[in-house]
């Protein structure tokens, strides 16, 4: 056994010179190929006529606070497939490694760990000629202590910069809440959760009120974010309005959310815009139903309920017997429903894109699971990165605008006829789209809010 070689655990801490980093865990696995290294808000760029990247890593597992701004020359691209079988094209980049005042250059690939135990992973390729392994023990370099840690990383906390933001919502578990609640906290801000069910308001000309469980009043509030789900639109949009009326900035108004919840009023608003959209019938009566499927084209065909959400109460006929069948059925229930033609040749994909204070900042492909036609990711739909032209921008931001809306996640679907707008969303989900684009949405959620107030 060669003697020159570090002995190592199956967890280490080890330290990046070059990017800043003085400490950080790593889990030590022989059993992956490539090395990983937490990142978000990558972005590649030109540097001296070379392509680097930088990204911002938060270098202590559930600590969203200490965040380190990194540089470093970009190597390449490489498609990883993770442990859960999920395959990712990632950024590649060489940098110094140090462990135990040994330190050589070694690839790692970039991408986001906050569901990972540890926010680096030192694969084989990394170890090779230099390391073996003992995977019975642990940190047997030595342990950095939380005390440590702080020291270290003193100078990199940002400070508080005293906003006061509530997140009004239903399910303080849902991905979408949790992240928000983080990209706040991160930025300095004091975030509160305020479940919708659990407020309940004080209508007064000159001091109105929203109070809490067990009576305590909310105040001093600078800026609310509504997350209000399809079922608490309109409790949720009264509240919205009570905070509108106290003076609290609402990143998303109570009118815009509630027109984009309308369907049918919502289409019209938009091709009053010069939206394009598939092509939509509305009838209320079950009398109409032959006249209605010939003036979406025949089918096959969409109907849609006006009260749905992520994909719900959406229905694909493929023949006039079923198309007749499920309409009829819908309006024997009193259900209102929008026909809409079914665009054949999008083979089941859409595109997401979310804007944010008029400007697109991410956009994502969403495909639908096999022998499913809808896409969206709640249903099964798998979502990838993809390059949206100039025009579906423009009409993201568009639809966006008609609404009202600061945020935004804007759905197209790409037919025969051109891009044509699908759905407005008002509390667009960011799992999806955040795990697609490594792209920290919930901090740009956070920025809009703090340019909004500055101004």
């Amino acid at each position: 056994m060669p003697l020159n070689k570090i002995i190592l655990g199956s967890e280490e801490w080890c330290s990046f010179p070059e990017l800043q980093i003085p400490a950080i865990k790593a889990r030590v696995d022989s059993g992956a190929k490539t090395s990983a290294l937490h990142a978000i808000n990558i972005a590649p760029f030109i540097k001296d006529g070379e392509n680097w990247v930088k990204f911002d890593i938060n270098p202590i597992q559930k600590n969203l606070k200490t965040v380190i701004h990194c540089e470093a020359l970009l190597v390449g691209k490489r498609v990883v497939k993770s442990s859960s079988g999920f395959r990712e094209q990632r950024y590649v980049i060489q940098t110094n490694l140090n462990i135990a005042n040994n330190t050589w250059k070694i690839e790692v690939t970039l991408t986001n760990r906050d569901s990972m135990g540890f926010r680096m992973l030192l694969g084989r390729e990394a170890m090779s000629g230099r390391v073996l392994v003992d995977p019975e023990q642990k940190y047997l370099l030595g342990e950095t202590s939380t005390e440590s840690l702080k020291s270290i990383y003193k100078a990199s906390d940002i400070a508080k910069t005293g906003l006061k933001i509530g997140v009004l919502a239903s399910n303080p578990e849902l991905y979408s809440n949790k992240r928000i609640m983080e990209a706040g906290e991160m930025r300095g801000h004091e975030m509160h959760f305020l479940n919708i069910k659990e407020c309940y308001m004080k209508l007064d000309a000159d001091k109105p009120e929203i109070h809490y469980r067990g009576g305590k009043i909310l105040e001093n509030f600078d800026a609310v974010i509504p997350r209000i789900r399809p079922s608490m639109t309109f409790y949720g949009c009264a509240l919205t309005r009570q905070f509108e009326a106290m003076k609290v900035f609402c990143l998303n108004s109570a009118a815009a959310i509630t027109q984009s919840r309308d369907k049918l009023f919502s289409l019209q608003l938009l091709l009053r815009h010069g939206v394009d959209i598939p092509t939509t019938g509305f009838a209320n009566s079950p009398l109409d139903t032959d006249d209605l499927i010939k003036m979406v084209g025949g089918t096959p065909l969409i109907v849609k309920l006006l009260e749905g959400t992520q994909g719900k109460g959406v229905v694909l006929a493929e023949t006039k017997k079923a198309a007749e069948s499920v309409i009829n059925a819908f309006k024997s229930l009193n259900a209102n429903i929008l026909v809409q033609e079914f665009i054949k040749e999008a083979n089941g994909k859409d595109l997401r894109l979310f804007v944010i204070d008029g400007k697109v900042v991410a956009a994502m492909q969403r495909e639908a699971a096999p022998g499913e036609f809808r896409a969206n990711i709640h249903m099964g739909g798998t979502a990838s990165v993809v390059k949206v032209t100039a025009e579906e921008k423009k009409i993201a931001v568009r639809a966006a605008k008609a609404m009202d809306l600061r945020v935004a996640g804007v759905d197209i679907i790409r037919s025969s006829k051109g891009s044509l707008l699908l759905e407005v969303n008002s509390s667009p989900g960011l799992e999806g789209i955040e795990g697609a684009t490594n792209k920290d949405i919930a901090g740009e959620m956070i920025k809009a809010i703090e340019k909004s107030i500055k101004k």
